[in-house]
């Protein structure tokens, strides 16, 4: 029976079904890798200390400036807040006003959801969602820290996202959605927050060739936001079924210094790009 079952597992990994214990297991991979990043600092990508060959001493403000983001940006910045992860900067094309809601998805130490308050202004508010408690705890902890009072974060899944119905203006997020493994369930959840006319602008990780087998099926990899990543054509159609328009889809101009930089030696930046996504939610 045991082999059975190993072989019917087998016969759905290949039609590119993951089963429910799959995923979970997949889930808590993911979720242990960044607890490790956020109870041991910087890691220089979107995985542990060293698993993509970069050195664990890195700059992390160098890494960030590579990333898109400017020195007034990393000024007085909270503890551990910028641990170089990502593969963008979402806020650069995100257009915050004054008074927007802004949702951050994945927000780990809390970096992106820092610089966004300081757009929105005290009439504004940012509400940052992440999986792994221990980043939670650290992002609140330097929200406390700082004094900060419009922004929270709300531990919970991206693809079941803590915000009710028509809630938010702005939705951004910085290479995480690669890793969901529903992830038309997180652009339906991101469409559902949305108020209506509201927008996504995204910096995240694709697929723009097949990726090797042997990439694919390394858990070091997908926690580093490679081997999660999905067709970019498929990215697109998923927003167009979830109910978005006016879609744009770039890569970024440094984006195989990007990928290179994460997988040394393995040509990964031949099959998946650094891009930025955006699109809107309807007014009606």
């Amino acid at each position: 029976m045991v082999i059975a079952l190993k072989g019917i597992r087998v016969i759905f990994a290949a039609l590119g079904v993951i089963l429910m214990e799959d995923k979970e297991e997949l889930r808590d991979q993911i979720r242990e890798n960044y607890s490790q990043v956020a109870l041991k600092g910087s890691s220089g990508c979107c995985c542990s200390p060293g698993c993509c060959g970069v050195d664990p001493a890195f700059d992390v403000n160098t890494a960030a400036k590579n990333l898109g983001y400017s020195e007034e940006d990393l000024q007085n910045m909270p503890d551990q807040a910028n641990m170089g992860l990502g593969c963008g900067n979402p806020l650069a094309i995100a257009s915050l006003q004054e008074g927007d809601i802004v949702l951050d998805l994945g927000s780990g130490g809390g970096f992106d959801c820092f610089l966004a308050r300081r757009q929105v202004g005290d009439s504004g508010y940012v509400i940052g969602v992440d999986m792994t408690p221990e980043m939670i705890k650290l992002a609140r902890k330097n929200a406390w820290e700082s004094g900060y009072q419009n922004v929270e974060f709300r531990l919970g899944e991206i693809e079941h996202l803590p915000v009710a119905n028509d809630a938010v203006d702005v939705i951004i997020s910085n290479c995480v959605i690669n890793l969901a493994l529903e992830k038309q369930q997180v652009f339906n959840e991101a469409y559902r927050v949305l108020k209506p006319g509201g927008r996504i602008s995204i910096s995240d990780v694709v697929a723009t060739a097949k990726i090797p087998e042997c990439i694919k099926d390394d858990l070091t990899s997908l926690a580093g936001c490679i081997a999660g990543a999905e067709y970019v054509g498929n990215i697109e159609n998923m927003l167009k079924n979830s109910g978005f328009i006016n879609i744009h889809m770039v890569p970024k101009d440094n984006s195989k210094d990007i990928i290179k930089n994460w997988v040394p030696g393995k040509n990964a930046e031949d099959f998946v790009a650094s891009y930025i996504i955006e699109a809107q939610k309807s007014e009606s």
